[in-house]
């Protein structure tokens, strides 16, 4: 209690620290959100593609990501002629190819911070598959998106590239950390 301020201030630390308990309570999930349904594109009827071009879209403009997609699967197609498989069969693969298994994630034990290795969840796997596809692309030097992509594509498929390299790094950290699974979430 303050002599100057008379009792005022300890009475308004209880109030603070009741808004903060109800305010945190309030903010909790009561259940999971649902999934969206995520339609089909419309060329290939595929909806890991709509996936892609959601998280390559900007701005909203979606029909601008499918022409970026489409064409940097044609160039694709072009770059590698001999290849029996169709321009999707190939981005599904470099896709495949660039899916880390594990990650690390902090954990905070007894003061010390530990990177504990975990598995990552199948939809998640997707994601982060393609936001590394994405942004290495857009690292690249090239002239126009769907260039830059159609290189990415075609090293990630050969297993090269700075999104494969990612890729690698975060197994090369998962298993550096191995010691500290037992930490498990």
């Amino acid at each position: 209690m303050s002599k100057w301020f008379g009792g005022a201030v300890e009475d308004s630390k209880k109030s603070t620290t009741k808004n903060k308990n109800e305010n945190s309570e309030s903010k909790m999930r009561k259940s999971k959100p649902k999934k969206r349904q995520v339609l089909p594109d419309p060329v290939y009827g595929d909806v890991r593609v709509t996936k892609f071009v959601n998280h390559l879209m900007y701005d909203g403009k979606k029909t601008v990501s499918y022409e970026i997609f489409y064409s940097a699967l044609e160039r694709v197609k072009a770059k590698m002629p001999n290849e029996e498989k169709s321009a999707l069969e190939i981005w599904k693969a470099a896709l495949e190819n660039i899916t880390p298994q594990v990650e690390v994630k902090s954990r905070r034990v007894g003061g010390a911070t530990f990177q504990v290795p975990t598995e990552i969840r199948p939809d998640r796997k997707e994601s982060i598959s393609m936001k590394n596809l994405i942004e290495y692309a857009r690292k690249r030097g090239g002239k126009s998106m769907s260039e830059k992509l159609s290189a990415e594509i075609v090293d990630a498929f050969n297993s090269q590239g700075g999104a494969f390299k990612r890729k690698e790094d975060m197994h090369r950290m998962a298993e550096a950390n191995r010691a500290f699974a037992y930490f498990r979430f």
